[in-house]
């Protein structure tokens, strides 16, 4: 599909997206990556995409991608006129790619970066086509010779990363950023937290300093293409486990 110039998420970043894991042909948690799309575009003011149409293109993307794949489906805002007043019956198109899905690795080590995330704003909860700032948060890390960024919110607290969310263990507590904290809904990160709650693990999801991954019990990062990795250090020190649920 040919995207027109005058598309609002091509012009403006107006549409959400969603990655999803295939596993020989069989899409992960789909149910689970349509309804936060749907209700994506409830805080958007955007008609929801039909699942058939989804699953169409999906099918259709998937079909030259074998084995371990990685399906991003996009939602953008449709065409509209110059500036930023929104049409009043947006038509939104649906596209769908995929390809092999990256390797897991083993562990990741984390860079803390001074990019930002605004617990106030859509885009920190919301999976938008504006990207910006997570792009920038993961080459800042790279830059710096790390594998993945640790954001921190505008406050100072602990957030998430650049493409992923972030546990960490306090004894036996697993705990993670709230997601007042300006923290993206995951998939992976409501199923982490699910099978810890049915097993009686005991959760908290709370608002922390940087300070407490220097003494937690190990600490891992989740999202739909990695699962979940242990994390192996933060910006240089070395963490005490390699700890994963």
């Amino acid at each position: 599909m040919q995207i027109p110039a005058d598309d609002r998420g091509f012009t403006l970043g107006v549409g959400l997206f969603e990655t999803i894991l295939v596993i020989d042909g069989v899409p992960q948690f789909w149910r689970e990556h349509l309804d936060r799309l749907t209700r994506g575009c409830a805080r958007l003011g955007l008609p929801a995409p039909e699942a058939e149409d989804c699953r169409e293109a999906a099918a259709e993307a998937l079909a030259r991608v074998h084995g371990r794949a990685a399906l991003r489906l996009s939602w953008t805002g449709g065409s509209g006129a110059r500036g930023l007043a929104a049409p009043i019956s947006p038509q939104p198109r649906l596209t769908a790619a995929a390809a092999p899905a990256p390797a897991v690795p083993a562990s990741l080590s984390l860079a803390t970066v001074g990019v930002r995330r605004n617990p106030s704003s859509l885009t920190s909860r919301l999976k938008t086509l504006s990207y910006l700032d997570n792009v920038c948060a993961r080459q800042e890390a790279v830059a710096a010779g790390a594998d993945e960024a640790l954001m921190l919110n505008t406050g100072g607290m602990l957030a998430c990363a650049a493409a992923a969310n972030l546990f960490w263990f306090r004894g036996d507590i697993l705990c993670t950023p709230a997601l007042d904290c300006g923290v993206l809904d995951g998939i992976m990160r409501a199923a982490v937290l699910a099978e810890a709650r049915a097993s009686g693990r005991p959760v908290e999801e709370i608002e922390a300093p940087p300070s407490v991954l220097a003494t937690c019990d190990g600490a891992f990062l989740t999202s739909s293409l990695i699962g979940a990795v242990p994390v192996a250090a933060v910006d240089g020190m070395m963490l005490k486990h390699g700890r994963s649920p």
